[in-house]
């Protein structure tokens, strides 16, 4: 459509939503327009906008003598800016006017249009290429993400994702930190470990955890990466910069788990993120077909993962220690399943211990690695509770030999022995928790108060630790004051003192006088 007109299209929108009772910023808004140009035109006859945008068309340009300059310039460099045109002017000419840089680029697109210089685009050209081999090759990359907590704030959580060029199977690590060259082996190990196995080739892009410099194309790895990549026998392909053409399947990837998996999810604790995401691993990303192969990864992966080199936990100059938070409950979340620890493995904020896996056992160790606290045999699925019963009962002894050593703590033991008894005929399946609590409070007490609290108990016919341990609170703070209980009998025909007390009742005549006096 001719400028001109188009212009005068303007003109009238303008004065007809005026006439229709539109305000100014009204039709400013609608026509995308500033305010003061509203106003201006609606000021303005029809004859005298005709002659100011006459004017406009035909006035003079101030840089019009640098015209053949840039025509020129235009014609041998077709992709020449507006911003490198104002410097070779400025070089060339020393008499160029003091201009600002949007009359100059207005100045150089007026030129493209006159002379018919457009920018000519070089669109890069692609191919599809053939599937990759099984086991070939995997592509590596890193996202971040800030997730909504519990309490509403926002916390930044960062991610490591590799998938498998052939069959698109799929894995991702989170952490709540930025990643270093350590963190990245970590998650390397993680992935394989995941996988079963290491592919031929990784794909990478130039980053700073792997990459200390590009030096022309013979990229320089970290020391710690390039041990790493040795020792464990994977070759490396490091993409261009700012190219993600060329590992466009894992960049999906990253898109996806943004997108399906971290979108509206509550952040609760690093590790309950990662014990999901293996959840949403193995019910969408893995089994779901893929857009493109219109396959399953799961169904792919059990061809490809024959086609792995095996994967051995590496050991070397990196030590690499994988450690879970022990949870209140003294239990550990791990791939999906919690596992019980024994009682008092959680010692507070901070309590962590150390996993490996051999066979089909998992090895639950100290934070170190050293000590090994227990082990379970790992159940098929994910939302499993394996729990040892022996982490909450001691059973190093009889119940016998227990109800021994526990009355020998009292200064009655037959007496408590008799108690304990009692206890083991009320709740038999527990005794032995019974028999456990009661025995480390019994270390922790004074014998006189005890003995006045197992007294009570077995009295009142109490048979509960529970209920011991808080009697025996109660008379460690009170300890000198007792309850005096008194117990009535109303069919004794006894009346207390206290029922032959009348109440005082005021008289008629008193109320009749205060009426009358009213």
């Amino acid at each position: 459509m001719n400028v001109y007109l188009a212009k005068f299209m303007i003109y009238y929108e303008i004065h007809r939503m005026h006439r229709e009772g539109h305000s100014k910023s009204r039709i400013s808004e609608f026509l995308l327009l500033d305010r003061r140009t509203v106003s201006k035109y609606l000021a303005m006859s029809e004859s005298e906008y005709e002659e100011f945008l006459t004017k406009q068309t035909n006035r003079g340009k101030k840089l019009l003598p640098y015209e053949d300059f840039v025509k020129k310039r235009l014609e041998k460099y077709r992709n020449t800016s507006a911003a490198q045109m104002h410097d070779w002017l400025k070089e060339s000419h020393p008499e160029f006017p003091l201009v600002s840089q949007k009359t100059v680029f207005n100045f150089v697109s007026w030129v493209r249009k006159k002379h018919r210089l457009p920018i000519i685009k070089t669109e890069r050209q692609f191919q599809q290429l053939e599937e990759a081999p099984y086991g070939k090759q995997a592509q590596v990359d890193f996202g971040e993400y800030n997730m909504r907590t519990t309490t509403g704030t926002r916390i930044k959580v960062f991610f490591f994702t590799i998938v498998l060029s052939r069959s698109r199977f799929k894995y991702v690590w989170f952490t709540d930190r930025y990643f270093t060259s350590e963190t990245a082996i970590e998650a390397h190990e993680k992935a394989f470990e995941y996988l079963g196995g290491i592919p031929d080739e990784i794909v990478y892009d130039q980053d700073k955890v792997f990459v200390v410099s590009e030096n022309s194309g013979d990229i320089v790895l970290t020391d710690a990466f390039r041990k790493y990549t040795r020792a464990q026998g994977f070759d490396l392909y490091f993409c261009r910069k700012a190219d993600p053409q060329s590992k466009g399947k894992i960049e999906n990837v990253v898109k996806y788990v943004k997108q399906n998996f971290l979108y509206n999810r509550t952040y609760h604790n690093i590790e309950t993120l990662n014990d999901e995401a293996l959840g949403w691993l193995g019910r969408t990303a893995n089994s779901l077909p893929h857009g493109t192969t219109q396959k399953e990864p799961c169904a792919e992966f059990n061809i490809e993962r024959s086609f792995l080199k095996p994967y051995r936990a590496h050991v070397g100059t990196v030590t690499i220690i994988a450690t879970y938070t022990v949870r209140k409950d003294n239990a550990i979340s791990y791939k999906g399943n919690f596992y019980s620890l024994p009682l008092g493995t959680y010692k507070g904020k901070g309590s962590l211990v150390a996993l490996r896996v051999e066979g089909t056992s998992l090895i639950i160790t100290d934070a170190k690695g050293e000590k090994q606290i227990c082990r379970h045999k790992i159940p098929l699925g994910r939302g499993n509770k394996v729990v040892n019963t022996d982490h909450k009962r001691d059973k190093k002894a009889a119940v016998g030999e227990m109800m021994a050593e526990t009355a020998a703590l009292f200064e009655h033991p037959a007496k408590a022995r008799e108690w304990l008894e009692m206890i083991k005929a009320d709740k038999p399946r527990y005794i032995r928790d019974q028999l456990s609590m009661i025995r480390q409070t019994a270390l922790h007490t004074a014998s006189a108060h005890l003995n006045q609290a197992m007294g009570y108990c077995l009295s009142h016919r109490i048979y509960s630790a529970a209920d011991f341990k808080s009697i025996l609170a109660s008379t460690e703070q009170h300890p000198k004051k007792r309850t005096k209980v008194l117990r009535l009998n109303p069919l004794s025909g006894e009346i207390p003192d206290k029922a032959n007390i009348r109440p005082h009742k005021s008289s008629l005549e008193d109320f009749e006088h205060i009426l009358k006096n009213s």
